[in-house]
């Protein structure tokens, strides 16, 4: 479990955005003379969120959300960790029905990610994919390991086996930047030492 937990923190913190974009070729040209006014309108870009949680939603509204929700098997504070990281906290809950496990991240008291750990056996993973595919058109990118919908602000991924993760970009690049910075800065401190001998 607690490797898990492990690989988690690791995939959502130190994964390089953006992934190699495989935008989806279009299905064809349109006939000549066709203006665009008859085309569909464009899928709306990925969601941030999913049934009452919401990404930049507080910690309270999170916990008051994950007690009133019958999919969650939420036991209160005993289910909220402190990180080590500045001003970070993770929830991590175990669900009903089709969701296994579920985690909350929040930085500064706001939710910046979430991930679901689905139960496949009862949802498999085609089912989730062609259900986002019909809601938010075709994933900015595809692996044999992720599908992935993407916006300005947030990021969508369907992990195999079967993992659903939401990230609020903005929040992660500024987690990944001052991550950069830090390391820079110890990398600097470390020749300023070197060059003392």
């Amino acid at each position: 479990m607690r490797l898990f937990l492990a690989a988690f923190l690791i995939c959502a913190f130190f994964y390089p955005f953006p992934l190699s974009a495989q935008a989806a070729a279009p299905s064809g040209d349109a006939p000549a003379g066709a203006s665009g006014t008859d085309a569909e309108a464009p899928p709306p870009g990925p969601p941030g969120s999913f049934r009452e949680f919401g990404l930049g939603m507080d910690l309270g509204a999170l916990k008051s959300a994950l007690e009133k929700d019958h999919l969650f098997n939420f036991r209160g504070d005993r289910d909220v960790s402190f990180l080590p990281n500045r001003d970070q906290s993770l929830i991590e809950t175990t669900g009903f029905s089709f969701i296994r496990r579920a985690f909350f991240q929040l930085r500064d008291g706001k939710l910046f990610i979430m991930a679901f750990n689905l139960d496949t056996g009862l949802v498999d993973h085609y089912s989730v994919y062609t259900s986002f595919v019909k809601k938010y058109g075709e994933p900015a990118a595809l692996s044999p390991r992720e599908a992935v919908w993407e916006s300005d602000a947030v990021r969508v991924a369907i992990e195999r086996p079967l993992t659903v993760k939401y990230i609020d970009k903005r929040v992660f690049n500024e987690i990944v930047s001052e991550s950069e910075t830090a390391e820079s800065a110890e990398l600097l401190r470390r020749q300023e030492f070197l060059d003392d001998f």
